[in-house]
């Protein structure tokens, strides 16, 4: 079970001596630009997950691999990706690397296409139900090889001693190999911004449902 951060004690130095070390954050997206208070609470969360790593890197004595889902290269052409897809991510991962940590690839780029393709069709209105279940299925099993790969990527690339930082949705599947503490960074922010994201969804659904009469 992974520890959460800010609701656990710092590790001490020699805690955890020799072996394999992930910090594991959840990565949240956030509204339109023009929504302010949702844009003012994501702010909060990525500056208070910020600043739980660090301690923590600090604690476990540096940060050696970064991870970060969608992510199909690593090093610079990785960073190339991130900055083109999510600001905030490539200016926080970039701060790492440029202390020494590598950026590894962390996707397959062919199970990852064809689990985002399936993602589309499903949500597409179908007639058959057979449909439905078949792509459900095809669905369910792309996501396993797609999480199954992110977990050998990590397992590969983490020597003993080391630590990483692995960034992904928090609807992740993945499994980590039992001999690495997994430290899940939980800022007072995060709950914070599902309660607004709740909020936020059930007052669109309610103005969708206003405007269908």
């Amino acid at each position: 079970m992974a520890d959460e951060l800010g609701r656990i004690h710092r590790p001490t130095a020699g805690q955890y001596d020799g072996r394999r070390k992930l910090l594991l954050v959840p990565l949240v997206y956030g509204p339109q630009a023009d929504n302010a208070e949702g844009v003012e609470v994501l702010q909060r969360y990525w500056e208070q997950m910020q600043a739980q790593v660090d301690a923590l890197e600090e604690a476990l004595g540096g940060l050696q691999h970064v991870y970060h889902e969608s992510l199909t290269v690593g090093g610079d052409e990785g960073l190339q990706q991130l900055g083109a897809a999510d600001q905030r991510s490539h200016g926080f991962i970039t701060s790492k690397t440029q202390a020494g940590a590598i950026l590894e690839a962390t996707e397959d780029i062919d199970v990852l296409l064809e689990t985002l393709d399936l993602q589309r069709c499903m949500m597409i209105p179908l007639a058959s139900a057979s449909v439905g279940s078949r792509l459900q299925e095809w669905h369910s099993d792309s996501n396993r090889q797609r999480y199954e790969f992110i977990a050998n990527q990590i397992d590969s690339t983490l020597g003993e001693n080391e630590t990483g930082l692995l960034l992904i949705s928090e609807r992740h599947q993945v499994q980590f190999p039992n001999d690495i503490e997994v430290f899940y960074v939980s800022p007072p922010a995060l709950e914070e911004y599902r309660r607004w994201f709740q909020n936020w969804a059930e007052q669109q659904q309610a103005a969708a449902a206003a405007a269908r009469g």
